[in-house]
């Protein structure tokens, strides 16, 4: 194995693990909102015009907190696609006839399994 791509993976690693924190966080936070929602509903069912204001302005924060979780989490994605493009791009740079050998024998196994049929 190369080693000298070793260390580029540890903090796509650390990352991974943090985005999977990431993703428990935004589910939590959904499962929050529904039920806020649901409180909504409930309340407003039974309750007047000031009660129901109070839940719609908690169930409106909520939705903002959430809104901008994603929008973190979707920059936090593509930052890391980004990294790993990069990674990519400067191996490919590094080994360039490691690349073209790799292409070359997926697309003999492609068209040996393409002619079998």
């Amino acid at each position: 194995m190369n080693t000298e791509l070793a260390p580029r993976q540890w903090p796509m690693e650390r990352s991974k693990q943090s985005l999977e924190r990431g993703k428990e966080s935004l589910v939590s936070d959904l499962k929050r909102l529904i039920d806020d929602a649901d409180g909504l509903l409930k309340e407003v069912a039974n309750s007047g015009i000031d009660e129901f204001s109070a839940v719609r302005t908690k169930v409106a924060a909520r939705l903002g907190e959430v809104k901008s979780r994603f929008d973190d989490a979707r920059i936090a994605v593509t930052q890391k696609a980004k990294g790993a493009a990069d990674v990519t791009n400067q191996y490919v740079k590094e080994n360039p006839w490691k690349v073209i050998a790799v292409a070359a024998c997926a697309g003999l196994v492609t068209a040996f399994l393409y002619t079998r049929r």
